[in-house]
């Protein structure tokens, strides 16, 4: 991990990632295009998803299907607390710490299990959650949903602030994964991924630094369900704990490189042109021929795209 860090592709592949995001979100905003606009907020909110989710089914080797609980009730999160009067900063600072709340005891408890034992308990999450945000209709609204006060306006304005939202929710994931995977945390992680018994024997706390890398997960997913929250101004159980949330950052992952810094954010990136391309071009087909592209992908650079241009560098 520290190699993929570290590595002369890093630059490169930073640059790759910004010019893309450059690329769509800087012609929207100039010219207020409201397609471009909503087109580059989801690239943003894809990279801070995928790198949030890198932070436990990259760094520490566990996947996690949990992404779409912790968006979903940092959705929702932030939606109650604009209801009650809260201001916009600290419902977003709540949708964060209810996250990351839920994050540490639970992540505790099934961390404990290990591949698809792992996979199927995190899932749970979200169907659990789901229930009880709907059953909950006296709070939440149940399956009608619940309307975002004060989200009304100039759509134009709305996007842009979306947009300005993601980008520097993105920037902060990615600055986050850096000092993980550069810190004693990105180690540990390192180390358990590779062999946790072993690490337990060196002596890593394993369960704690795996509770620490998903609570942050989870954190980073709880402000960006806050976030997609303000930008829709209405959400539902069936929208935000949509198991979706949680396999596209995972699908993103595996094409720019599961477990390196950059990775997610490449991925995401040639995930979203990919999509984009298809459903544009190919809208009664343009599922198939999306998973037949990233089959295809994954074939020719089975490692992701960063680590196969790094051992292509290498030989």
């Amino acid at each position: 991990m520290r190699s993929a860090l570290n590595s002369s592709w890093l630059p490169p592949a930073l640059v790759l990632a910004l010019g893309a995001a450059i690329a769509l979100g800087a012609p929207a905003a100039l010219s207020g295009e409201t397609y471009m606009l909503r087109l580059a907020t989801q690239l943003a909110l894809l990279v801070a998803l995928s790198v949030a989710w890198n932070l436990v089914g990259g760094f520490t080797g566990y996947p996690s299907f949990a992404t779409a609980a912790f968006f979903g009730l940092g959705a929702y999160a932030t939606a109650v607390a604009q209801e009650a009067g809260w201001p916009l900063p600290l419902a977003f600072a709540l949708a964060a710490l209810c996250g990351a709340l839920l994050a540490a005891p639970f992540g505790f408890a099934i961390l404990r299990l290990r591949g698809h034992y792992f996979a199927i308990a995190s899932l749970m999450l979200v169907t659990i959650l789901k229930e009880v945000t709907t059953g909950w209709a006296s709070l939440t609204g149940g399956g009608m949903g619940i309307n975002l006060p004060g989200a009304g306006g100039d759509p134009i304005v709305i996007a842009r602030i979306a947009l300005q939202t993601m980008v520097m929710l993105a920037a902060a994931a990615i600055a986050l994964s850096i000092i993980v995977a550069r810190g004693r945390l990105g180690f540990g992680l390192a180390c358990i991924r590779m062999n946790e018994t072993a690490a337990l024997g060196a002596g890593i706390d394993a369960p704690r630094l795996k509770t620490i890398a998903f609570t942050l997960s989870a954190a980073i997913c709880g402000l960006a369900g806050a976030a997609y929250a303000r930008w829709i101004g209405y959400i539902d159980p069936s929208d935000v704990y949509d198991v979706m949330w949680s396999v596209r950052p995972i699908i993103a992952t595996l094409i720019g490189g599961v477990g390196t810094v950059m990775g997610p954010v490449v991925g995401a990136v040639v995930y979203m042109v990919f999509e984009e391309l298809m459903w544009r071009n190919l809208l009664t087909f343009g599922t198939g021929a999306l998973g037949i592209l990233i089959a295809l992908l994954v074939l020719i650079m089975p490692g992701g795209i960063i680590p196969s241009l790094m051992k292509r560098r290498a030989s």
